[in-house]
């Protein structure tokens, strides 16, 4: 059980270590929680707050997984290989437009929006 938790976080880690984006995220869920601190969210904010980031961290390591095991397979351009990587990113991009949706609804009042 501990090798298994131990190579997921070593998954964590090298998405940290080699994904520029998956910094940008951990910046704006800093941001996320200090705002929902500093508005005073309610619990069940917070349960759709943490959900949501969930779910982009977790995509951006999806797609971190499926650039590479197409880098594994080949370095050479293929079409399919690109259709891959694409797909994997627009799963990002649509958990990041997600998140921005969530936060709007949940501090878009707060900021008189």
């Amino acid at each position: 059980m501990l090798v298994k938790f131990k190579a997921a976080l070593a998954g964590v880690v090298y998405c940290l270590r080699t994904q520029i984006n998956m910094a940008v995220h951990l910046v704006a869920t800093a941001a996320v929680i200090g705002a929902g601190l500093y508005f005073h969210v309610q619990p069940w904010e917070w349960a759709i707050l943490a959900i949501t980031i969930t779910m982009v961290l977790a995509a951006e390591a999806f797609n971190t997984a499926v650039e590479v095991t197409v880098n594994l397979y080949t370095r050479k351009y293929h079409p399919l290989a690109r259709v891959a990587k694409d797909v994997a990113a627009g799963a990002v991009l649509i958990t990041a437009l997600g998140a921005v949706a969530v936060a709007y609804i949940i501090f878009g009042p707060r900021l008189g929006l």
